[in-house]
């Protein structure tokens, strides 16, 4: 995994955040815990972490479809790390 990589997807993450259609505050707390789990680009983020990316991007996916995206991005990329 490259922490450039995830940076970036993180820093996506958070521009769609701001830009776009505004989150429920419910949700956004739930963005920002998982993002408390992999920021720091953490190699010690768990499956329980991909897991919740999942459901979040699930949860986004007719709302913020591109918010979703990243998301699925960012688990892709912290699997392919070996998460």
């Amino acid at each position: 995994m490259s922490d450039s990589t995830l940076r970036e997807l993180l820093a996506r993450l958070r521009a769609h955040l701001s830009a776009g259609p505004p989150v429920r505050e419910r949700e956004r707390a739930q963005f920002d815990n998982v993002l408390k789990a992999i920021e720091p680009v953490d190699p010690a983020a768990t499956a329980g972490t991909l897991l919740r990316l999942e459901r979040l991007a699930v949860k986004f996916e007719v709302s913020h479809p591109a918010l979703a995206e990243t998301l699925r991005e960012i688990a892709d990329t912290l699997g392919k790390g070996g998460i």
